[in-house]
């Protein structure tokens, strides 16, 4: 099995584990992987042509090393944006209706409120009930930290859950 292969069965295997056993079994599954990945380009540098399209790929993943292994000391990091990706999906395909926001104030406001939206969802939230709480306490909030604790990865459920309501 390529070493690829065997990257993408580790991160499948830890998707829902706690931020600090996936960074434990990145170093312990993922970094000799990475480490063998790494060996393979730095021998193929020396035997391939820097123009060729083998060559360009070569370089460019030695370029971005440091930047491809920065998951592995952080488990809240995802190896890939996927997540991202899909969720931002519906808002490309729309893209074309938007076209007329009517202003860039009103396009900007859009963007906004479609990144809490996802961010919310993202974060175990429901939609609906995270905008009632942030509209609700954003106004209360005086300081920098405060505003940041309103922000959907610092609440959890039952945090903006209204008393006596089901969700």
């Amino acid at each position: 099995m390529s070493p690829l292969i065997c990257h993408w069965a580790v991160e499948r295997d830890i998707r829902d584990e706690d931020p600090a056993t996936r960074q434990r079994i990145r170093t312990e599954r993922s970094r000799p992987i990475l480490e063998r990945i790494r060996q393979w380009l730095d021998q193929a540098v020396a035997r391939v042509l820097p123009k060729s399209l083998l060559g360009q790929a070569v370089g460019y993943a030695r370029n971005q090393w440091p930047t491809l292994i920065t998951f592995l000391d952080d488990g809240h990091l995802e190896i890939d944006n996927n997540r991202a990706e899909n969720a931002i999906r519906p808002f490309v395909v729309g893209r074309k209706g938007w076209l007329f926001a009517g202003s860039p104030n009103g396009a900007e406001t859009s963007a906004l409120l479609y990144s809490l939206v996802e961010t919310a969802k993202a974060n175990g939230l429901e939609p609906h009930a995270y905008l009632t709480h942030l509209f609700e306490h954003l106004p209360g909030a005086k300081t920098p930290e405060a505003v940041a604790a309103l922000l959907p990865h610092n609440l959890k459920l039952d945090d903006i859950k209204p008393q006596g309501a089901i969700l």
